[in-house]
């Protein structure tokens, strides 16, 4: 029996995953919904099956959906969302959860009261060079992570509003956030300092931080510096986390793991897997069977790494510390 998906949004995730999903076996992508018809028209193309619609809740009423993916703005989760716990339908979201905290309570809230199928699409957790890393630190002791995530500012209107992104410790750092929880622990505590160095004299309308650095305390008391920035020239980028530990250390990206063991070894592999296509496999086979054990990140493990990129956006504005 093939999987019947809708997507909702036409950015380039939206296309991303739907050509992942219309390369694998008995899964049909139904329906496409854009802020235009035309948008969705024109992505729907690529699929013989696929309708476009501009309004998600015609797309629901006329497509029989078995499972939809949510690539929105950070600013236009909420509706959605609720509509498809309204209506029982397992839903694939990306990161983050939303720009508005209270929007996001209100999601959890409301699928507290079912047992639907989500997945967030924390991809990282599905790379091949984070299971080697997490097979390294298990049996070690950790002391001291730092992380960053650095580059240049995007290019779409949305990303540079506070009230739209988040800020980037929001929108695009959480994936350190969330790997440093997958890897090491829960957050304890939360300090930030963000500021604005250049971005608001380069660009039109500015109102997040282009400069920011978070202090964390774990549960188990290690010590967590992560730092972002998005002033670099277009095209120069760095991601990566560094843990160290009485067994040696650890430098990770995404692709890359480079690990210096007690006996003065190094060693150093190429992981060029790709996640995408893992977490939607999980996903799907989760809709396919009831079985989520393959789904690294569900709605519910999302949300602690929600809580603690908005723990550090309140520490920033007030100047203190912040209990997660």
């Amino acid at each position: 029996m093939s999987i019947k998906i809708g997507l909702i949004g036409t950015g380039s995730f939206s296309k991303m995953h739907a050509d992942i999903l219309g390369n694998m076996k008995d899964v049909t992508i139904r329906g496409i919904c854009g802020t235009t018809k035309e948008k969705a028209i024109e992505l729907a193309k690529g699929f013989k099956e696929a309708n476009g619609y501009a309004d998600f809740n015609k797309m629901l009423d006329f497509e029989n959906l078995d499972a939809v993916y949510i690539c929105v703005p950070p600013m236009s989760h909420g509706d959605i969302e609720k509509e498809l716990i309204h209506r029982q339908i397992p839903f694939f979201v990306e990161k983050p959860l939303g720009a508005d905290p209270t929007i996001v309570d209100s999601i959890l809230a409301d699928l507290k009261e079912t047992s639907l199928i989500t997945s967030v699409g924390y991809h990282f957790r599905y790379k091949q060079s984070v299971k080697n890393l997490i097979e390294f630190v298990e049996n070690t002791q950790i002391g001291l992570v730092t992380g960053h995530w650095m580059g240049d500012m995007p290019e779409v209107a949305w990303w540079r509003k506070q009230e739209g992104s988040g800020g980037q410790f929001i929108e695009q750092t959480t994936h350190i956030v969330d790997l440093l929880r997958f890897v090491a622990g829960e957050v304890e505590d939360v300090y930030a300092s963000y500021g604005n160095r250049l971005t608001d004299n380069k660009f039109d309308r500015v109102t997040v931080a282009d400069v920011g650095s978070v202090t964390l305390t774990l549960k188990s008391g290690i010590v967590v510096s992560l730092s972002n920035t998005c002033i670099l020239p277009k095209g120069i980028s760095k991601v990566g986390m560094s843990i160290y530990t009485d067994q040696g250390m650890v430098d990770w990206e995404p692709d890359h793991l480079s690990i210096s063991d007690a006996q003065g070894k190094t060693n150093e592999t190429l992981n060029s897997d790709n996640p995408y296509v893992k977490e939607s496999e999980a996903f799907i086979k989760a809709v396919r069977t009831g079985d989520t054990s393959d789904i690294l990140s569900d709605y519910f493990d999302a949300y602690e790494t929600h809580k603690v990129t908005f723990a550090a956006l309140e520490s920033s504005r007030t100047g203190l510390p912040v209990k997660i």
